[in-house]
């Protein structure tokens, strides 16, 4: 069977394309498709060196995993924000748009700039005695380019924000991610959460971002006041499960 691999970051430059079509037997797995992928020009040398994870149906699957025609896969490079110590709406909050799946968390990666005070004020409740915002802004560099696998990333983004709500008893959590260029001082990311105590608002936007960096496919390119740059060295992307 014939399948297409979607490449994201350093590995779509490597290869100079977005996707690349692999040959595999009927009942291969996650490991056969790596083993064809590293035998694709300009992608051996980071198969061999590199952690790299494969999404399988935009979930993070093991090298055990089986492939069958018509799965959407994906290989995920280390995560740039992984690096760092340490009821859903996908879509925009305003208006009907998105895919609406419950009232209270808000989930969105977009080329658009983003705002805190709109996030504070989406997640606002007459039960909330604490909004905590989180605001990650570009320092240092002119720029940051962002990359992401956007529909995964969105659904990962979102299944974060359902798990902070119910561990801490959140009131309401949204969170948005930039993809694109982001000059200096600008959000990259934005999450904001509220809940009855501030003990909770804290540690569900901790988790929320924390998780966020360290598990949704995004990448970061550091860029000069000339728009030259490399990726950021990242970590590897969580284990399947």
């Amino acid at each position: 069977m014939t399948v297409s691999v979607r490449l994201f970051a350093i590995l779509r430059e490597r290869a100079g394309r977005d996707s690349v079509e692999i040959e595999l037997p009927e009942g291969a797995t996650v490991g056969d498709a790596f083993a064809r992928l590293a035998e694709t020009p300009g992608l051996g040398e980071l198969v061999a060196r590199m952690p790299l994870r494969m999404a399988v149906n935009r979930e993070y699957a093991g090298e055990g995993a089986r492939i069958v025609a018509g799965d959407e896969l994906a290989v995920i490079p280390p995560i740039s924000g992984g690096a760092e110590d340490e009821p859903v709406v996908i879509g925009s909050p305003e208006g009907d748009q998105g895919l609406r799946v419950g009232a209270r968390t808000h989930a969105s990666v977009t080329d658009e700039p983003l705002s805190a005070e709109r996030l504070s004020t989406w997640v606002g409740d007459p039960g909330a005695g604490a909004i905590v915002t989180f605001q990650g802004v570009t320092r240092e560099v002119a720029s940051l380019d962002y990359e992401a696998y956007r529909e995964m990333a969105e659904e990962r983004i979102a299944a974060i924000l359902v798990d902070c709500v119910e561990r801490h008893g959140l009131l309401a959590a949204a969170a948005e991610h930039r993809v694109g260029r982001v000059p200096r001082g600008e959000p990259g990311v934005v999450v904001a959460v509220s809940a009855g105590h501030r003990g909770e608002a804290f540690e569900g936007a901790r988790e929320a971002i924390d998780r966020i960096k360290a598990e949704a496919p995004i990448w970061k390119r550091e860029l000069d006041g000339a728009g030259e740059g490399a990726w950021v060295e990242g970590a590897a992307a969580p284990e399947a499960g």
